[in-house]
């Protein structure tokens, strides 16, 4: 089952306060977004302008369709390119870019994945801060940071390790994905997983049953954007 227009975009395996397996399809998801609230901040790391590199990473993302907006999060891997979740922008007729800053960034097009929960969106404005994608995936017990938008909120930042790699419990994702008890929520979406070293070690997509976070692995997104098939335009309504 794949998320629609109109929703804080992210899939959810299961009730939130639910404990247990992961079932075969995702339960509805919240079908309004909360208002800002004041951003999380950290210690380490802080730039001239009070931002540490992992605030200024994450990319807040409204994707404007025929039914209504969705929420998501993403990340740019150069300065006119961003990954986030297929998801977050597969019904977009357009697709709304504000920085970690509150600057809003003109976008151009949005490409989806064929057999993965990924999509590119490109922009004409320049990003702030390109993300470095980690050359292997985590491994389980490795540590991981999540950096994101949930509920439609200001920024946050939560961490966990890695603690499994398993089959796509929703089968969006064609390759094996990976699970970790850093805690996201609906708006997550698309989120840059990042390793003990700051690089993407993987993008967020799903929310389990038992506050687990699925994200594919940075060796899916890196095949994916090697691979000039691997996306295709946006469908738009549907």
């Amino acid at each position: 089952m794949r998320l629609r227009a109109g929703v804080a975009a992210l899939a959810l395996v299961g009730p939130l306060a639910a404990c247990g397996i992961v079932p075969d399809d995702p339960a509805a998801v919240p079908t309004s977004v909360v208002p800002p609230v004041p951003a999380a901040t950290t210690a380490a790391g802080l730039s001239p302008d009070g931002f540490d590199a992992e605030h200024r990473i994450a990319l807040r993302l409204r994707s404007v369709t025929c039914d209504g907006i969705a929420t998501g999060s993403g990340f740019a891997i150069d300065e006119h390119t961003l990954v986030t979740a297929r998801h977050v922008v597969d019904d977009a007729t357009s697709v709304q870019v504000s920085t970690y800053d509150g600057h809003d960034v003109l976008t151009t097009t949005a490409t989806i994945a064929r057999d993965a929960d990924l999509a590119v969106v490109t922009t004409v404005d320049a990003l702030p801060v390109g993300a470095t994608l980690a050359g292997s995936d985590p491994a389980v017990g490795d540590p991981v940071t999540v950096v994101g938008y949930p509920l439609g909120k200001a920024l946050d930042v939560t961490t966990g390790h890695v603690t499994a790699g398993r089959d796509d419990p929703l089968r969006e994702n064609a390759a094996p994905v990976l699970v970790t008890d850093a805690p996201v929520e609906a708006g997550s979406s698309g989120s840059p997983v990042l390793d003990d070293d700051g690089h993407v070690a993987g993008v967020v997509y799903a929310k389990g049953q038992d506050d687990t976070t699925y994200f594919v692995p940075v060796s899916t997104l890196r095949s994916m954007l090697d691979d000039e098939d691997a996306f295709v335009p946006t469908p738009g309504c549907s």
